[in-house]
């Protein structure tokens, strides 16, 4: 295998109490489906972090990946739509994203193994 990208995205959630946790429910028991469309995209490791109501994603991914490609393969699945719209009930983009996207790609801005 090659070697890996990492990838760090943001999204907001509604900021609620209640909404949150039941957010952070679904994301105990994330429905199987779910969890085979990321493998076989080619994402390798998937971790999602969260203060208040702000997430932050880290991806690793394999050569196979591309953003591009998991889109279109999210639009053909009827089980990854439903969890999408499942999950914007609980979702809100933020600030600086355009109309309609939900994680937005961060730049990185430093790496201790290149300073």
């Amino acid at each position: 295998m090659g070697t890996l990208k990492r990838y760090g995205l943001a999204l907001d959630l509604v900021d609620d109490k209640n909404s949150i946790a039941t957010y952070l429910d679904y994301h105990k028991k994330v429905w199987p489906e779910i969890l085979e469309s990321i493998r076989e995209s080619g994402i390798q490791q998937m971790e999602i972090y969260r203060i208040g109501n702000r997430l932050f994603m880290v991806m690793e991914v394999d050569e196979s990946f591309s953003f591009e490609k998991k889109q279109q393969a999210d639009v053909n699945n009827p089980k990854v739509q439903e969890w999408e719209k499942l999950m914007w009930n609980y979702q809100q983009a933020i600030p600086t994203a355009k109309p309609g996207e939900k994680w937005v790609l961060m730049d990185k801005i430093f790496d201790l193994r290149t300073a």
